[in-house]
């Protein structure tokens, strides 16, 4: 059976110590059994280590940050469409979404599907309702309370006991043993994602996380659970390994039913030694431990993609427990004509 061929823009190449989804899915979209793709990678930066991987993508564009404006940032993949026609467009960054979302008609319209949550889905489970989230939906959250400026930090040890973790409103969080590293932490993030900062009860447990892809009518088409047996400084996992856990499923699938979430998502959970849950977060959108996943039987990006296009796509139930991934950092030797064609002509 022949594959059918089509082109797929990747955002987030930069697989750096705080690695974007886009590399795992090229390599998860590279071992389609259904497809036969042409990747056009999309960066914001020109030292995106994507760029400079031999084989990953077979077209490469600079694109305006999504702080520029959404008509900025539009604008310029209609040019590339133009250019090189795009069948699939993925995009893996939680600031841009929102300007993918917004365009969601215009996109299709040319030609270009997406498959991402609705503007309410992604909205509501936004790190500074999260307590509103757990109560509408019947999971368990931590206290949180939102800054919006440093002269609410006394308000924490009223609230909850230090530590505490301080989060901002897309990335970036510490944890924070006194008022003062409150403080510390605040400034750094505020400056870079701007307000409110979200001071989070601090939850003693495992750290455990499940990747998930909904339909959109309440089906769960994927979900598998991992617990992160390496943590970076920034949080992020390094190494991981599948688990058998059907409460982590459920409290998934359930989620999903009860959302009709659309597209990828990650849920970032803590399990107290207790063995209850707790939700920290709801990323919405593939998670850059996805080749996790795929490794272990579920090609959540091939099913995405199915569900952009409007192909019928059975839900994927089973998967292998106790597969590990390992991460890992090379270095790639590249002359500096590709870097300075990138920089100068915006393409390579």
């Amino acid at each position: 059976m022949s594959k059918l061929k089509i082109t797929i823009a990747v955002t987030g190449l930069n697989n750096t110590d705080n690695p974007g989804p886009g590399v795992p899915v090229i390599r998860s979209l590279k071992e389609s059994s259904v497809f036969d793709v042409r990747i056009i990678g999309l960066v914001y930066e020109t030292l995106e280590p994507g760029i400079y991987m031999e084989g990953l993508c077979d077209k490469i564009f600079l694109i305006p940050y999504p702080s520029a404006g959404s008509d900025e940032l539009i604008d310029r993949i209609e040019e590339i469409h133009n250019r090189e026609p795009i069948n699939v467009l993925i995009p893996n960054f939680d600031a841009e979404l929102f300007s993918f979302m917004k365009n969601e008609e215009r996109l299709l319209k040319i030609g270009i599907h997406t498959f991402l949550p609705t503007m309410q889905q992604f909205q509501e489970r936004d790190k500074d309702k999260l307590a509103e989230y757990g109560l509408k939906y019947g999971i368990k959250v931590p206290t949180s309370i939102n800054l919006g400026s440093q002269s609410q930090i006394h308000e924490i040890k009223e609230k909850m006991d230090y530590p505490v973790m301080v989060k901002g409103q897309f990335y970036d969080a510490y944890m924070a043993n006194n008022a003062e590293q409150v403080k510390q932490a605040f400034n750094k993030i505020s400056a870079k994602w701007g307000l409110p900062v979200i001071i989070q009860e601090f939850v003693k447990g495992t750290e455990v996380n499940v990747i998930a892809l909904g339909d959109g009518l309440g089906n769960t088409i994927s979900a598998v659970p991992m617990r992160k047996q390496y943590i970076t400084d920034k949080g992020k996992a390094w190494g991981g390994i599948t688990l058998s856990d059907h409460h982590m499923l459920e409290i998934t699938r359930r989620l999903i039913r009860q959302t009709h979430w659309k597209g990828g998502m990650e849920l970032e959970l803590i399990k107290t030694p207790r063995g209850e849950f707790y939700l920290i977060e709801i990323n919405p959108r593939i998670p850059a431990w996805v080749y996790l996943a795929v490794g272990a039987g579920q090609n959540i990006p091939e099913a995405l993609v199915k569900l952009a296009l409007g192909h019928e796509v059975t839900p994927m139930e089973s998967y292998s427990s106790g597969k590990m991934f390992v991460r890992y950092s090379y270095d790639i030797i590249v002359d500096l004509e590709k870097f300075e064609t990138i920089a100068m002509n915006g393409e390579i």
